[in-house]
């Protein structure tokens, strides 16, 4: 058919403006190729008796308020199917926070629909009265070394809703071997709430256990933490959304 050949076609030189060069003296600058690294990706979801709160700025078909667990289900699956398309080797396991650590699905796989199988089969429990970290690090480690033996970096995403429960904490004694990201989902300070402190806690955590440099953004950049009680007030009214959402990297 005319027209489909390569003859007439305009080289990308040819479109628009030509590409500046660098001036006299100046070094060209070149990004060197490299490849995307395989992550194994431990979630661990806080199902104490606060995911269970309603997040007022986001409804449902029916018009009602999604729950913060119904929130971070969704917010895993867009990120899951996110990481999979730049890397379909990608895998991802799941564990529950309650008092404690307790497994999901403790097999790592790239499948979608198993991924989507574990979150359904959450369950809350309204019982939690604390949260004690120190297994979810102690599983961490030990799995990350069987990640790492196959050239895999390790990962564990955290997304915690207590507001007025500090998590506790022992780090694992072995040398670094994963890293760790914090989703922090809160209600307003007040009385019975202290989201300050309890943000504070989870700062102090991820400063051993920071993520791992390619997947963080320069940190000259990266204002925090901050003090979420001098947040300057939005410029124009809004309703106030009393479930603020806090993204720790």
């Amino acid at each position: 058919m005319e027209g489909r050949g390569t003859e007439g076609r305009s080289s990308p030189a040819q479109l628009g403006n030509p590409p500046s060069l660098p001036g006299p003296g100046a070094v060209g600058y070149t990004l060197p190729p490299a490849r995307f690294f395989n992550e194994d990706i431990l979630f661990c979801i806080d199902v104490g008796p606060e995911t269970m709160v309603e997040m007022k700025v986001a409804a449902g078909p029916n018009g009602r308020p999604f729950t913060r667990l119904e929130s971070i289900k969704q917010a895993i699956l867009l990120f899951i199917n996110a990481k999979l398309t730049i890397n379909p080797d990608h895998r991802f396991a799941f564990a529950a926070l309650t008092k404690t650590f307790s497994w999901l699905r403790k097999e790592f796989s790239s499948e979608v629909d198993s991924a989507t199988a574990a979150l359904q089969g959450i369950s809350v429990d309204s019982s939690s009265s604390h949260a004690d970290l120190t297994q979810l690090l102690r599983v961490a480690a030990h799995e990350a070394k069987k990640s790492r033996a196959q050239s895999r970096i390790f990962r564990v995403i955290l997304l915690y809703c207590r507001s007025s429960v500090s998590p506790q904490y022992k780090l694992p004694t072995t040398q670094k071997l994963f890293t760790l990201d914090v989703v922090y989902l809160h209600d307003k300070p007040g009385p019975d709430n202290c989201p300050q402190k309890v943000y504070d806690t989870l700062v102090e955590a991820l400063e051993h256990l920071l993520s791992h440099p390619q997947q963080r953004c320069v940190q000259d950049d990266f204002d925090v933490p901050k003090t979420l009680t001098k947040r300057s007030p939005p410029a124009e009214s809004a309703p106030v959304d009393e479930n603020a959402i806090v993204s720790i990297q």
